[in-house]
Formats: C-alpha cells, structure tokens, sequence
C-alpha cells in the first residue's frame, strides 16, 4: 500500500499501522477512493431530501446509512452529530467524520469552522465505531481563509498522529474569486490542499469549456501531486452520462468520486445499485459499459 499512497512524514510510526489499515480499507488497496457524501443535511438543508426529483426514501437520514451499510462504497462521510445518532445501528460502515459545516443561509465571504474538537472523533472510535478518518471545507478566496487555513493545518497534524485518513473539501468562493470553476482555479485549490497535506481533496468539476473538462482536470491532478483528486458529483444528472463523466476524469488521473445527490435522492436499491457502479469504476477499472451493466443488474 505505501507503493500506492506513501505514508506521509506526519504519521508517527507508531500510527502507520492505523493509517495503512484506514487506507487499505477505504480504496480497497487501489489508491482510489469511493466518497459517499451525507454531509448535505447542514450545508444544503432540506431540499435535497424532500421535494420534486427526491424519491420518498430520502426524506430521513437513516436512508443515507442504509446505503452505505449495503453499497460498495470507500467511506461515507457526515457529521459528528448524524454519525453518533445513527453509529449504533450501523456500527461496521466505514465513517468520515465532517468535522465542520454551515448552512446555506449566510452571506458574504464564506467561514466555517469545527463544530467539534478532535476528541469527539477518538470518542467515536472509542465506542466501536468504524472512524477512518475526518473531512473538512476549506474556502480559499475567502476573507477568512487564513484563519480555516490555520485550522485545518492543525486537523490534519492531529489527524495523521492517530493514523486517519484526511479529506478536504477545497472550494473557492468568496468576493475575490471571479470564476469559482475555472481550470485555474481548480487546480489552484487542489494544489493548496497538498500544501496543507491533505491525503485526498474534493473539488468541482472544471467548467471553462464544458466538452473539455475531463482534460482541463488534469491541470488539477497534476497540481496535487500526492493528493489524490476526487470529483463532486454536483447536481442530479442521468445515470448513463454520470458513469460516463466518472470513467473519463479517472483516466486524466483523478482517484475518485465524492457524491451525494446523485446517490441519496434515489430509492435504496437503485442507490445501492449506483454506488456499486462506481466502485466498478473506480476500484475494479471497468469502462462505462461494464459499469452500467453493474447498474442495471
């Protein structure tokens, strides 16, 4: 696994077992990552749950936790609050602990910080739960980026000393970002996230030219060096062109997915069945094709 990923300078030997284990786990020893995203219920609010286009199982947060309990999936990712709600029933799902979020209801130049001290995590793991690792959204572009800056630095030092893996969320967004979706600035942010030492980075898909983008993220693949990129899975899309878009950023480099919407507003099975089809991709390395069958089986 340390051919795949090397085990950075700021895991303590006395972690690596811990952090190779986490690693192994979650990209089922590939290097690349399925990211289901849960975290939506604080930064979206209600109305990716409930509405048109929203299949009725979606309406409670259980159904996120009955998908990544059957789903082929790396690791689902949600908040300390959501996972310690649920975490007893669902004990073996492999959790990302989000450790900040905000709603959409505010405005000017995005801040968000820790809703919970790292303690709180370890708590988790503690009590049985299967604790992989922590996110975190970090806006550059912000006014306040220093300060998430500073505090993500510290999470990731933390993190990496107890052997987990660390995803950032790396959005540009605030009165200074002329085109938060710019190759440019993608890549910007995926190189920031390794700077700060982040294992993976999340980042929307380039837009500059929409027949382009899976070239125009390799600018950002290259930019991250050790980080691996995963892609947003963005707003709703038909499944087919999903999985298709998904095989064509792995092959400029990407090493993986992050999606929520596109997974949770189904039913169950036909959530599970989408997961699935990722996994495909992303772990197994089949084409569009194989993918769909996996889909539709």
């Amino acid at each position: 696994m340390s051919n795949v990923i090397p085990i950075p300078v700021s895991v303590p030997h006395s972690a690596h077992d811990t952090y190779r284990e986490n690693m192994m786990r979650i990209t089922h020893g590939t290097g690349k990552l399925v990211l289901f995203a849960g975290d939506q219920k604080i930064e979206h609010l209600n109305k990716d749950f409930f509405g048109d286009g929203v299949h009725s199982d979606d309406n409670t947060p259980e159904h996120l936790f009955r998908i990544a309990q059957k789903a082929r999936i790396g690791c689902f990712a949600a908040q300390h609050g959501l996972i310690a709600q649920f975490g007893r029933d669902y004990q073996d799902i492999p959790y990302l602990v989000k450790l900040n979020s905000k709603t959409n209801l505010g405005v000017g130049d995005p801040l968000s910080l820790t809703n919970v001290d790292f303690e709180d995590v370890l708590a988790l793991r503690d009590e049985g739960l299967t604790v992989v690792g922590v996110g975190y959204t970090l806006y550059i572009g912000s006014e306040h980026e220093a300060m998430m800056m500073q505090e993500f630095g510290r999470i990731v030092a933390e993190a990496h000393s107890h052997g987990l893996v660390v995803v950032v969320w790396m959005y540009p967004r605030g009165a200074g970002v002329p085109d938060e979706k710019h190759p440019d600035i993608i890549a910007g942010a995926a190189g920031v996230a390794c700077a700060l030492g982040a294992d993976f980075v999340k980042v929307n898909e380039p837009q500059l030219n929409k027949k382009d983008a899976p070239a125009e993220l390799h600018q950002a693949v290259l930019a991250a060096g050790r980080t691996g990129v995963l892609v947003s899975g963005g707003s709703p899309k038909e499944v087919g062109p999903f999985l298709h878009l998904v095989y064509e950023q792995l092959q400029v480099g990407s090493r993986g997915v992050a999606v929520g919407r596109n997974i949770h507003q189904k039913p169950l099975d036909e959530a599970v069945s989408l997961c699935n089809a990722l996994s495909a991709l992303v772990y197994d390395g089949v084409d569009t094709h194989a993918a769909w069958l996996t889909y539709t089986k």
